[in-house]
């Protein structure tokens, strides 16, 4: 398939961490008054950031934006959830009007929420036509049924990433310093376990979680219509976009390119569960050195977000058996993430406070 400028155009500036800033975040890291290593993943954090800066320490990553990106999902129709299709136009809402939980953790940690229209049934967009906030970038009035088709076109899923790409670029320029992923689209888990599934090479049943809340009946089916996409989709995995149109959502699609943009322009971006974790793993096929830019706000209970962040190699900031979407997960994580650059850049070093230094052993 294809790439546009766009996209070609921000894989090419995606570059891995600086390696003498990461040299020199440690250095300095290891001189602060504190015993070394104490501060555990925050140290790490803390040196992915300057090395992602390219100096040491790297500035505070604030403010900061979430994106939540809304997609509908053909393969709703297979009965793979609870919740009628008509919630995720509800749900937006409750967005626009500050209510949902993402709104109030957002507030908390001082980010703000932008809310994006990128594949919206038409039943959905009915529900907020009128209402003033929403980003409308359609790119089509949601995905077909995976389980029977392809989701999408590749030039969908094209245009859908460049959406995510563009979305990224105009938070930053609004000087936004950190991004945070969000989803919204009923039925969204099964794409995600598709889509980790034929990345990681692993079966329906290994990927396939319970989603905002099934049964044990409709979980069983819910992994065999997963099964029936991986045995009906065709996509190889040398050809990632490929592999997002036939099994992955508008919304993934999206959050790919807002990955792809944030690490192009050396921004962190925070991810949140399982939606993020699949389209983190096509923008790591596409640009395998846009990990540098990620950082895991949590650890959600959906398999496929662990086989996920197993595979890119990230550690959680956060264990909290959560699995609510919407960017709840990394939006805890901001104030941790700004807490490990402010550390570094703050705290004295054993010479600047004529502390005493351990002894080397």
């Amino acid at each position: 398939m294809s790439t546009s400028q766009l996209l070609s155009d921000t894989i090419a500036a995606i570059h891995g961490l600086d390696p003498q800033a990461v040299a020199a975040a440690r250095d300095h890291q290891d001189r602060l008054t504190k015993p070394r290593g104490s501060l555990g993943a925050l140290e790490d954090i803390s040196v992915q950031l300057a090395g992602l800066a390219g100096e040491a320490p790297a500035p505070i990553p604030s403010p900061a934006a979430v994106a939540v990106f809304v997609g509908d999902h053909g393969v709703h129709a297979q009965g793979v959830t609870a919740w009628p299709q008509e919630v995720t136009g509800q749900m937006v809402a409750n967005f626009l009007a500050g209510g949902a939980v993402i709104n109030v953790l957002a507030r908390q940690a001082g980010a703000s929420v932008a809310v994006i229209d990128v594949g919206m049934s038409e039943d959905a967009a009915a529900v907020v036509a009128d209402l003033p906030g929403l980003l409308r970038r359609n790119v089509r009035r949601a995905t077909a049924d995976l389980s029977v088709t392809a989701a999408m076109s590749p030039d969908e899923a094209l245009a859908a990433i460049e959406v995510g790409i563009q979305i990224a670029n105009d938070l930053i320029s609004e000087g936004n310093r950190c991004l945070i992923t969000g989803d919204m689209g009923i039925a969204n888990t099964t794409a995600s376990a598709a889509l980790v599934a034929r990345f990681t090479g692993s079966s329906a049943d290994a990927v396939t979680g319970f989603g905002t809340g099934i049964s044990d009946e409709m979980h069983a089916h819910k992994v065999e219509v997963v099964a029936r996409a991986l045995a009906r989709g065709g996509s190889d995995v040398n050809d990632p976009l490929a592999v997002l149109a036939d099994l992955g959502g508008l919304e993934h699609a999206a959050t790919t390119g807002f990955l792809l943009g944030a690490a192009a322009a050396r921004v962190p971006v925070i991810l949140d569960g399982v939606i993020a974790g699949s389209a983190a793993l096509v923008a790591q096929a596409l640009a395998p050195e846009v990990v540098g830019a990620l950082i895991a706000g949590h650890r959600s209970v959906e398999p496929a977000a662990n086989l996920a962040l197993r595979a890119l190699g990230l550690t959680p900031v956060l264990t909290l058996d959560m699995r609510l979407g919407e960017g709840s997960g990394a939006a805890l994580a901001l104030p941790i993430v700004q807490s490990a650059a402010a550390i570094l850049a703050e705290v004295a070093t054993f010479d600047s406070a004529g502390v005493t230094d351990k002894h080397d052993e």
